[in-house]
């Protein structure tokens, strides 16, 4: 199996390490061929943390020109500051190299749909980083929800409440007016689009947590409506306890899921009550706890289908019209537009 030539472009963004890591447990996937460290070119707001170059050890530092211009590269993973992602993305769409592009999708929404338009005219294989589509609790909800596991849904409760970063992580986030429902919120809208498809209509609330500045807002709400269900997004950066005790509740007609924390890595798992009040195949009336595989880190199993995606072995589990969707949802939910009906 020939190896993919791949290069990460950006050091600054929130998830830049966890990504870089991810590429070096994939070694029968990833020729790694640098990293671009962008701290010398990019605006802010950039994240509030040291840029961790140890992650970068062993590895050749490259100009954004080389990255470029170097036609063994094949693919890029796209690092930057939140709001320069697409423009970023943009150069390599355009050269027709295949990319992993961290979230959110940026301030312009016409913008966003143009790199999208790109990737789809050049068959320029295109994948978001939203860090739940390789978790395998995640993706046994969408599955239940599509197929009516607990019947029709009432309500979905999702949150990505945490507590670390202390004073630096509220500066950051001051940065952005949309706060931590465009930072952050973006992961579950992901995931409730996924599931439910386009909302009926999208209202966000943005407050600051207590005693915070008003001009801070980590305390964010989102209430997505559907014809007969509503899914709440929450994310608040002043809560106790990091985020192990972020929660997913979901209700049905027929049953509900619970689970918290909604990730874990080994040797932990996600464990999750799935309560059902129908008999189904294979799977009898009452509360089960269901036991999900183990996960090493957040982005192995979506770089292992770039790469498939990249040898032309299997279509993106995510359309690009999808993709568009949960950004027009996460900026209405930031109350950075006004939603379209």
């Amino acid at each position: 199996m020939e190896k993919i030539r791949i290069a990460q472009v950006g050091v600054t963004h929130e998830h830049a390490p966890g990504k870089i890591m991810s590429l070096k447990r994939l070694p029968d996937y990833y020729d790694i061929a640098g990293y671009v460290n962008d701290l010398s070119f990019n605006s802010l707001p950039e994240h509030y943390s040291d840029h961790k170059p140890s992650f970068y050890e062993g590895l050749r530092e490259m100009s954004l020109d080389e990255v470029l211009n170097d036609p063994s590269i094949q693919a890029v993973t796209v690092e930057v500051p939140n709001n320069e992602l697409v423009s970023m993305a943009m150069k390599f769409a355009e050269r027709g190299i295949a990319m992993h592009m961290d979230k959110p999708a940026g301030l312009d929404l016409d913008l966003y749909r143009k790199l999208l338009d790109i990737c789809k005219a050049k068959k320029v294989p295109f994948q978001m980083g939203f860090m739940f589509r390789g978790n395998p609790a995640f993706q046994f909800c969408i599955k239940a929800i599509r197929e009516k596991l607990i019947g029709d849904i009432i309500t979905i409760e999702a949150d990505m409440n945490h507590g670390y970063g202390g004073e630096a992580y509220q500066t950051y986030i001051s940065q952005f007016s949309g706060g931590l429902m465009y930072n952050l919120g973006c992961h579950l809208i992901d995931f409730i689009v996924a599931a439910m498809g386009r909302p009926e209509n999208v209202t966000g609330f943005l407050k600051s947590a207590p005693g915070d500045p008003a001009h801070i807002k980590n305390n964010c709400m989102a209430v997505l409506e559907y014809p007969n269900a509503y899914a709440v997004v929450s994310s608040c950066s002043r809560q106790y306890n990091t985020s192990a005790v972020r929660t997913i509740h979901i209700v049905g007609t027929h049953g509900s899921i619970c689970f918290s924390p909604i990730e874990a890595f080994a040797p932990e798992v996600v464990e999750m009550k799935l309560h059902v009040v129908k008999n189904s195949p294979g799977l009898p009336a009452g509360v089960h706890t269901l036991k999900f595989p183990l996960q090493h880190d957040r982005y192995t199993e979506q770089l292992i289908e770039l790469a498939q995606m990249i040898r032309g072995e299997k279509e993106s589990s995510y359309s690009l019209e999808h993709d568009y969707l949960v950004h027009e949802v996460t900026l209405a939910a930031a109350r950075y537009t006004d939603w379209k009906k």
